[in-house]
């Protein structure tokens, strides 16, 4: 389980750096990403790693050092914004439009919960390419109190993306990604009938376009209708389309990141999974080699330190 574990935030950082020097570029338009690559849009190293990663360290330092809070989450993300704390090479090279507009928002009201957008025209995947630490932190809490933790991912989403879609996209991957760390079965747990899936519905109903990929569209569709993009629904659609039935963390994450445009954040998304499936022990050792500031990777994955209850 701690395998799955480290795997599904390495897994992340793995797969947003393998997308870093092709995001932003058309399927068809790059040479086929088999490892990780100088360049891209923002200039980085081979290896290095973007917003996705330093949003999810962000969200893990908040969570190990002071519990759940939601105003400390945003203040971490603050400090990323305006220091470059979290970032790979010290500063901000890279911010969504939807995110940063939540954190001007927080800036100017100092209340979380309410700071991210709510409109479906706001439904981008900021949230999701985060959420690891949610369901590393909380895995205990599936299957028994799946309610706590579909609420405990939704919350995570409020302070950037607070869009029914992006809600309801990091309730079911959060249930996804702790049923892998606790080690059940990928087929089971994407099956359109999972108990734990009715569970969530039961609970609260989620947005009817997650509903749908949930209930197995990404097994019924190919590029190009499968898209890489920077939309909540396609992008969980895309990672799980990459993810479903690949042999192994390499096979997934590459088909994630070649299918171009937001590929750091389908890599990040996907590696997620894959990670979480397969583990650390299953990310080619190249790659783990390769991260760049492994360093900072590995000091989200310590044990929480002492803090206030959640």
């Amino acid at each position: 389980m701690n395998d799955r574990a480290r795997g599904t935030l390495i897994g992340l950082a793995v797969g947003d750096a393998l997308g870093a020097a092709v995001e932003f570029s058309a399927p068809g338009t790059f040479q086929q990403v088999t490892g990780y690559r100088s360049g891209g849009p923002h200039g980085l190293g081979a290896g290095e790693w973007t917003d996705d990663t330093s949003m999810a360290l962000a969200l893990a330092d908040s969570i190990a050092t002071v519990g759940w809070n939601l105003n400390d989450q945003a203040e971490r993300y603050v400090a990323w914004f305006k220091t470059g704390k979290y970032s790979v090479n010290g500063r901000l090279f890279d911010i969504g439009i939807t995110t940063r507009r939540s954190l001007g928002r927080y800036l100017a009201t100092g209340h979380a919960r309410n700071s991210g957008d709510r409109s479906e025209q706001a439904s981008g995947n900021g949230s999701i390419m985060r959420l690891a630490p949610v369901p590393i932190r909380f895995a205990e809490l599936f299957p028994d109190k799946l309610g706590e933790l579909a609420l405990l991912a939704g919350e995570s989403s409020l302070p950037t993306h607070a869009s029914e879609q992006c809600v309801s996209a990091c309730r079911y991957l959060a249930v996804v990604l702790a049923a892998l760390i606790q080690g059940e079965d990928r087929d089971t747990v994407l099956a359109p009938d999972w108990e734990p899936l009715k569970q969530l519905m039961a609970i609260k109903p989620l947005d009817p376009k997650i509903q749908e990929v949930a209930a197995g569209s990404f097994r019924h569709k190919r590029p190009p209708a499968i898209k890489g993009s920077g939309w909540v629904v396609a992008s969980l659609e895309a990672s799980l389309w990459a993810f479903h039935d690949a042999d192994s963390f390499e096979e997934a994450v590459l088909r994630a990141v070649n299918l171009g445009d937001d590929a750091d954040t389908t890599g990040a998304v996907c590696g997620q999974l894959a990670g979480a499936y397969w583990g650390e022990s299953g990310i080619p050792q190249k790659w783990l080699e390769g991260l760049a500031k492994r360093d900072m990777i590995e000091e989200a994955l310590v044990p929480p330190r002492p803090s206030r209850p959640i």
